[in-house]
């Protein structure tokens, strides 16, 4: 049994390094922060204040046993591969509201002891439990949460006896609310829609590109200013620098330095401190005896840093100056600007980007003057990730696939690099706090990430506003605010839609089992029960829509078409839908389906084979499942049936052919006459288009 003084969380459970505040067991508050280390998780406490008294003591010591115990292997066998015998500080805290919840509505029943808590209260409490509304994925949750406590109670040094919950005996289902099509959590969160991503995606790669070196440079100059104000002391040079410098303003008429303070205007302290050589206090002074701050917010005038601009927009210098009052603010920006490039051009979760660190993404070895090195991005992921007994490891591990950098967000991180010191998060809380300068712990944490966002799209429009930008205001989206997590969920259709796209999507978001078992393993990540499936269905039924546009246009132009799945391409092309311009609805994903069952019929685009799939399964030389509605565009054969070439293609493989025929030329023998040959199949492949093409009117 735990005494009054015992740790609320045991030594054993307290990773090296964590210097986290503990409790005693006896505290009305049991802070769960020595359990924490990945970074960007929320320091999560248990407040016992919620709990009446009479069932305190039983509930607390089921949850001390929680924090510091193991589930059995017995218990949790045939209980999913999600079991774990520990569960994250999350799930506890999760799971403790959840007892503190029964115990209330016990005590109101007036039963205050869980010993009392028999199979029939149980039944009547669960009814109870969903009156407010809960979804039946929640409710699962919670039902997992109480079947705990009954779990760790039995595993506890002084057992209450509460009975096991009907539906470990009788099933879940049947205790469950109706299921409503409504889901809540990641694989739910609805994608952004394209034109709140395209003109944001704009805005971050214009701040990281362009605007970052005129940021940074105003960011240190005004970190010098306040430096040398705070040295500065008084003297009676300085006290006559500062009358020189404010009183012929104020008397004029003109505008006096100002920044915002509080909703209003006040006098630049710090800023006129640095430029007179006045001591702070000696600014305060004057400004009292004259009455400037008054003046200041009737007359503001700016605070220009001397700081060339060198960042344009449309051609323009994006700035006549930075100002003194705004350096923050646009430091500010650029560290979201940064998260954004981040969380939608690398896949990662958010808490991934979190825990990014500097020197992440080194630059590739180049002794081989190889320029598509790729960089690489070697750092933490967290979902999912136990010790070899099953606990969840809250610190994560070192991704085993690294992510692949492209170019945008190697800038970003360059620049966030800037920001913070070697080895420090890229996103440290103590550094991104631009405006109040506290020395906070850890990263930046969800909430603040999206406010941040958030404001980063108000400043946008007023700045789109004010530049006379129209195209570039970020509407708001259909489905509510940004949001961090609805980043990932925009999967990268230039990705999705390449032959291999599917794969190169599933390793950079970490799925690799949705390639391997395509349909069957939807498992992963249910949206509405389809899985991330349903929004590559989305992506991929657009592609093929754009093909049979595309196609179509083509033959309107007067191209010719050859091979043996002509007729059915170009009847494909006649009666596929187009979609220029729509927004598309997460409503699609059934819709997208049906579109790609339509076998022969669908038309999919492989740029580097030179050719149009119209893929029919059963002529399908690349071996696709019995139930795939789409090619393997990365196995595509010579011979296959389902092929379609234009007038297009045929010139795009003689250029091939000669391109070929130039890299041969300054190859060693063998190789060299490897590409000869290839380029003489691909001229070949051109001629018979050319000698078999027909037009759309002569193959009707």
């Amino acid at each position: 049994m735990p005494g009054p003084a015992t740790p609320a969380v045991l030594p054993q459970w307290i990773s090296e390094g964590n210097t986290h505040p503990n409790a005693r067991y006896s505290e009305a508050i049991w802070p769960l922060a020595p359990l924490i280390d990945n970074p960007g998780t929320s320091l999560f406490k248990i407040h016992w204040s919620g709990c009446p008294s009479p069932l305190l003591g039983q509930v607390k010591l089921a949850a001390w046993t929680l924090i510091n115990g193991r589930l059995r292997p017995t218990y949790l066998k045939g209980r999913g591969t999600r079991a774990r015998p520990r569960s994250s500080a999350a799930d506890m805290r999760d799971a403790c509201n959840e007892w503190k919840r029964l115990a209330r509505w016990l005590h109101e029943r007036r039963i205050d002891s869980l010993t009392d808590c028999t199979e029939d209260v149980w039944r009547a409490y669960i009814p109870e439990r969903w009156a407010g509304g809960v979804t039946r994925e929640t409710a699962e949750k919670i039902c997992s949460h109480l079947t705990n406590l009954w779990a760790f109670d039995r595993l506890s040094a002084h057992p209450s006896g509460i009975a096991r919950p009907p539906w470990e005996v009788e099933g879940l289902d049947d205790f469950l609310p109706e299921a409503d099509g409504s889901a809540h959590g990641e694989n739910s969160t609805q994608p952004l829609d394209p034109l709140v991503l395209g003109p944001l995606l704009v805005w971050a790669m214009r701040f990281v590109d362009d605007f970052s070196d005129d940021i940074l440079a105003a960011w240190a100059e005004r970190e010098r200013l306040v430096a040398l104000a705070a040295a500065n002391r008084a003297s009676p040079e300085s006290s006559t620098a500062l009358a020189q410098f404010l009183l012929p303003r104020a008397r004029s008429g003109d505008s006096l330095p100002a920044i915002r303070m509080y909703g209003r205007r006040t006098l630049a302290r710090t800023y006129v401190s640095a430029l007179t050589g006045a001591s702070l206090s000696q600014v305060d002074r004057f400004n009292a005896r004259h009455r400037l701050s008054v003046l200041a917010d009737e007359r503001p005038g700016p605070c220009p840093l001397d700081v060339p601009v060198t960042g344009q927009l449309n051609g323009k210098p994006w700035r006549e100056y930075v100002d003194f009052d705004e350096a923050a603010e646009l430091a500010r920006h650029l560290g979201t600007a940064a998260a954004i490039i981040c969380l939608y051009l690398t896949g990662m979760r958010p808490q991934e980007v979190q825990g990014l660190r500097s020197g992440c993404c080194p630059t590739p070895d180049s002794d081989f003057a190889d320029t598509s090195r790729r960089h690489l991005i070697r750092s933490r992921h967290y979902k999912n990730v136990a010790d070899g007994d099953g606990n969840h490891i809250s610190a994560g591990e070192e991704r085993e696939v690294p992510w692949v950098a492209i170019t945008p967000v190697v800038h970003a991180i360059r620049v966030l690099e800037r920001m913070v010191p070697p080895g420090e998060f890229l996103f440290s809380a103590a550094h991104h706090d631009f405006t109040f300068r506290r020395h906070l712990r850890g990263v930046l944490k969800n909430e603040a990430l999206n406010e941040r966002i958030e404001d980063f799209v108000a400043w946008t429009n007023r700045e789109a506003a004010a530049q006379n930008l129209p195209e570039m205001l970020v509407p708001k989206d259909p489905h509510g605010a940004i949001g961090m997590s609805r980043f990932r969920r925009s999967l990268a259709w230039h990705i999705a839609r390449r032959p291999g796209g599917l794969i190169a999507l599933a390793i950079q978001y970490g799925h690799m089992r949705t390639v391997l078992d395509a349909r069957i393993s939807s498992g992963y990540g249910s949206r509405s029960r389809t899985g991330m499936h349903a929004v590559l269905d989305v992506e991929t039924a657009l592609a093929a829509a754009d093909t049979a546009a595309k196609l179509q246009d083509q033959i309107a132009a007067g191209e010719k078409v050859s091979g043996p799945a002509s007729r059915r391409a170009l009847t494909a092309a006649a009666t596929a839908p187009r979609f220029e311009g729509r927004i598309v609805p997460a409503t699609f994903a059934k819709k997208a389906a049906q579109f790609l069952n339509r076998d022969g019929v669908v038309l999919f685009d492989n740029p580097e084979a030179m050719l149009i799939c119209a893929f029919k399964r059963d002529k399908a030389l690349c071996e696709p499942g019995p139930e795939a509605n789409a090619p393997r565009q990365y196995d595509c054969r010579p011979g296959c049936g389902n092929t379609v070439r234009t007038d297009t293609h045929a010139r795009l493989m003689r250029q091939r052919a000669d391109q070929l025929d130039q890299v041969a030329n300054a190859s060693p023998g063998p190789l060299g006459r490897r590409f000869k040959v290839n380029a003489d199949r691909l001229r070949e492949a051109a001629d018979a288009h050319d000698a078999t093409a027909l037009s759309a009117k002569a193959s009707a």
